[in-house]
């Protein structure tokens, strides 16, 4: 009776092993399969695009701007626009004058005045537009003063979208 007791247990202990064995296969299967379509979803998935928006100064650098202008002075820089997006991209800007009165935020622009609207230039991806050198000047002198960029798309069905602002405050002197 022992004997069949230990034959008994031995079985159960294999056929434990058997059940373990074969459970420990079909869940390696299956996390080769998860882990080869997470692999093959980053392989396969593009990056994401961006659109790089900037300001360069007269000597077409990303350096400092000046932050006080004399009436009447130009203040010179150029804008750029670059596509990342893995598409082609219609941009139309608008160069806006504010006062102490305009209120900028990630939305866009209040309470300014339109000074220049560049649009419809197409950008493939990959490449740069910069503008041609822009100039903006102040006829009355003040204090907080700005000069805005807003960079809007031109959709295919010509709705706009806006994109990014930028601005530079200035205080204007006699």
């Amino acid at each position: 009776m022992i004997n069949t007791i230990k034959q008994t247990n031995r079985k159960e202990n294999i056929s434990n092993r058997l059940e373990f064995d074969n459970l420990l296969k079909v869940l390696l299967i299956i996390g080769i399969v998860v882990i080869s379509g997470f692999i093959l979803y980053y392989v396969l998935k593009p990056a994401p695009g961006f659109i790089s928006f900037g300001v360069l100064n007269s000597d077409m650098k990303l350096d400092d701007f000046p932050s006080e202008l004399s009436v009447g002075e130009n203040a010179s820089f150029y804008v750029f626009v670059e596509n990342q997006l893995n598409r082609e991209f219609t941009l139309r800007l608008e160069i806006l004058k504010g006062d102490n009165e305009t209120i900028k935020s990630s939305l866009g622009s209040v309470n300014a005045t339109s000074y220049l609207n560049i649009t419809n230039v197409k950008i493939n991806h990959g490449t740069r537009w910069t503008s041609e050198k822009l100039n903006v000047s102040f006829l009355v002198p003040g204090v907080n003063y700005s000069i805005i960029m807003e960079f809007w798309e031109i959709k295919l069905d010509l709705n706009e979208v806006f994109w990014e602002i930028l601005w530079q405050n200035l205080n204007v002197t006699t």
